[in-house]
């Protein structure tokens, strides 16, 4: 395994669940991280947990391009390099095909999709100036395979392990890795209110997201030669 001390890492949906999670475990490690996401005070929250020194922090929407532009060019103004992109942003709802809205479903693929698509797009060519970098998208089992009652996120989530695959494709001879961790059942915001509740018995039973943020860590410290295209975990106590 390598060290990522002095590291420099960007990472989406980092104000809550696997993204504050992961942004808490580089940093531990040494990393300078560079968080961003839509709830300013959660973001300033964490700057202070982890100091101005090796954190910085961008409001901003995965769905806008422009966003995601200011928050990966933050990570080479304020720390002068970029080493790796996370993508945790994501949101989920479980229903029917015709139980969800419309309003639900276009939010759900816009943030899950383009909201992975559009920091990737950004990130690339700092990687490209930089001689290589690694690239990873917290995707989910559901990409793996379909499941009912949340047939829309699994489709989403299919599309960021095939956005994956080809990137690696197109990037691996440039020195850049690209792996995809699929997470089952996570005890997060995910889907609260959409399904879930606060007081499900199963939330006890599901991985944490520091079990998450762990695998990203364990990816990152790879040795440079070595690359994992697909990390599917799931907790002991949850059924195939």
């Amino acid at each position: 395994m390598t060290d990522i001390k002095g590291k420099v890492a960007v990472i989406t949906g980092a104000t809550a669940g696997i993204g504050a999670a992961t942004a808490r475990a580089l940093a531990g490690a040494g990393a300078a991280v560079v968080m961003g996401g839509r709830r300013r005070e959660r973001l300033d929250a964490l700057v202070a947990e982890f100091g101005t020194a090796t954190a910085a922090a961008v409001e901003m929407d995965v769905r806008d391009p422009r966003g995601a532009q200011r928050l990966v060019d933050t990570a080479r103004e304020r720390f002068g390099r970029l080493d790796a992109l996370v993508t945790c942003a994501g949101i989920g709802a479980y229903g029917g095909i015709m139980d969800l809205t419309d309003e639900k479903l276009r939010e759900m693929m816009d943030i899950n999709v383009a909201g992975t698509v559009w920091p990737i797009r950004a990130a690339v060519p700092h990687f490209l100036a930089e001689g290589g970098g690694d690239i990873v998208i917290v995707a989910s089992v559901a990409g793996l395979r379909g499941a009912g009652d949340e047939a829309v996120y699994a489709a989403t989530k299919f599309a960021q392990v095939g956005l994956a695959g080809g990137l690696d494709r197109e990037l691996r001879e440039k020195n850049i890795r690209v792996t995809t961790i699929c997470p089952g059942g996570t005890a997060t915001e995910f889907a609260m209110g959409a399904g879930r509740t606060p007081d499900m018995p199963g939330l006890a039973r599901m991985l944490r997201a520091e079990d998450v943020a762990a695998a990203v860590l364990t990816v990152l410290a790879q040795p440079p030669a070595v690359r994992t295209l697909i990390w599917s975990m799931r907790s002991i106590h949850e059924a195939d």
